[in-house]
């Protein structure tokens, strides 16, 4: 569990596009070639520390003729940002994703100091 040691507390939210494959037959469309997508994500402003970031689908368009497969995640998280990532694999034919993302961690106090 992460505690948080001050009542600054900060949300930040997001809903991104990842892919639209399908408009020019893409690897996630077509099943073939690099199955995984990621995008560097900026917080609107820094957290205090390392943020928790919770990440959802929010729509996705698939060929049900397969397996629906996927794992969407929040990778590389720091007090900045962090990598949306989406992964699929097998035969899964997906014409696009679009990922919702929600961090929530400390913010800098007025008296926090950088002494290093």
């Amino acid at each position: 569990m992460k505690r948080l040691r001050n009542h600054l507390i900060g949300i930040d939210q997001g809903d991104t596009v990842l892919f639209s494959d399908f408009e020019d037959g893409g690897e996630m469309w077509t099943g073939r070639g690099q199955r995984e997508r990621r995008r560097r994500v900026s917080f609107s402003e820094p957290f205090r520390t390392e943020p928790s970031v919770h990440v959802s689908i929010s729509m996705w368009d698939v060929d049900t003729a397969s397996a629906l497969r996927a794992d969407a995640m929040a990778e590389t998280i720091t007090k900045d940002g962090f990598d949306l990532v989406f992964r699929t694999w097998g035969d899964t034919r997906i014409a696009r994703v679009r990922l919702a993302w929600m961090a929530m961690g400390e913010l800098r106090q007025v008296d926090d100091w950088d002494l290093y």
